[in-house]
């Protein structure tokens, strides 16, 4: 069986998105790459709603098993990672509508699954995305890269076509950094 994955690099301003087809023998292959941009003039609102729109028609064009969203643990610019934040969560509730597994990777996951290194930078990340989808050029921007990239890592990380949610039943199988997550997670919630 084919697993496929989209994958989301969320952001207020430019949210990259790509639609991988992965075999069981881990053989990839991109089916659709974009970016959905929206302008700091916006409102808020107009700008998730954007975001919103576009998601939903790429789940409903691509219909994916599963799908990848990037994690963010920190940053320091605040008013960057709350819109991260809110473009996570407009993603992440469009899928849960249509009954789709949710799974979250941290950059440095997506790095290491993709190049062998949790440390790499873009450039590097664009280049074996290029190389793993056989593609003839980098997909531009680095954004659209990033959300390949994290579909690839999921399929992966998923082994032989199973899906695997990091968010619901299964999630048993958590890297070390995920598990971390979830349970600092749990203790944030025992804490109220």
């Amino acid at each position: 069986m084919t697993l496929r994955v989209l994958g989301v690099d969320p952001g207020l301003t430019r949210c990259g998105i790509g639609v991988v087809d992965v075999e069981k023998n881990r053989r990839a292959t991109m089916v659709a790459f974009g970016v959905v941009g929206t302008s700091p003039e916006e409102s808020l609102d107009q700008r998730l709603l954007v975001i919103a729109t576009s998601i939903d028609e790429w789940l409903d064009n691509y219909e994916p098993h599963v799908l990848a969203v990037e994690r963010v643990f920190s940053q320091l610019n605040v008013s960057t990672v709350m819109g991260v934040a809110q473009a996570s969560g407009v993603v992440i509730a469009a899928a849960a509508r249509r009954g789709i597994p949710v799974a979250l990777h941290t950059p440095s996951e997506v790095k290491a699954a993709v190049t062998g290194s949790g440390s790499s930078n873009k450039d590097a990340v664009t280049k074996l995305v290029t190389k793993i989808l056989r593609l003839d050029a980098p997909p531009r921007p680095a954004d659209a890269a990033d959300a390949l990239a994290l579909a690839i890592t999921h399929a992966w990380r998923a082994g032989s076509g199973a899906v695997v949610s990091t968010t619901g039943p299964g999630s048993q199988s958590l890297t070390p950094a995920q598990r971390a997550w979830a349970d600092a997670e749990a203790k944030a919630r025992r804490a109220r």
